[in-house]
């Protein structure tokens, strides 16, 4: 069983570079599941400067659905894998229609698989819960849906970090 990391924090918070900075602890080839695509120009640029920090030595897969499964597709491929991040994993569940008790099932099932994975595996995920409660349903919906995520995933991990303002907190592990 290969060693599950979590990280989490609120936006812009260090967790990706946290999340990449272990990852290079493990060596060279590293996977990088991104899950978020480039729906507008920001959001092209931030993957372009994500990716320029990363440099070759990593592979990218994007996968905005499917996560176990190509998790288990690539397995073993890499000293280590990084997905980032479950929350935006998340919204794409949501607006492709599914509902919460079926997001939570693919998260369950994601997590079932931990176990089974020879590669070590980290996590990014944004903390959402620390605001005020949204006006809307579909964010009260989105905020409640990323905490049960959160805990079911760090419940299942090995190690789980907060970030702060750039700094980490090991909570677990």
């Amino acid at each position: 069983m290969a060693r599950v990391i979590f990280i989490t924090g609120g936006a812009r918070s260090g967790k990706s570079r946290l999340a990449e900075e272990l990852a290079l602890g493990f060596g060279a080839p590293l996977g990088y599941v991104a899950t978020g695509g480039a729906g507008d120009g920001e959001m092209a640029e931030r993957i372009a400067r994500h990716r320029a920090r990363r440099g070759d030595q990593w592979t990218t897969v994007e996968e905005p659905r499917a996560l176990a499964g190509v998790l288990a597709g690539i397995d073993g491929r890499f000293n280590a894998v990084l997905v980032d991040c479950v929350t935006l994993w998340l919204s794409n569940l949501l607006f492709a229609g599914d509902d919460s008790p079926l997001i939570l099932d693919a998260v369950e099932k994601l997590t079932k698989h931990f176990p089974l994975l020879t590669t070590p595996l980290i996590i990014v995920s944004n903390e959402v819960g620390l605001g005020i409660v949204p006006e809307n349903r579909l964010a009260r919906q989105f905020r409640d849906l990323a905490g049960e995520a959160n805990e079911l995933i760090a419940a299942a991990a090995d190690e789980v970090y907060v970030t702060f303002s750039g700094l980490p907190l090991k909570l677990k592990g």
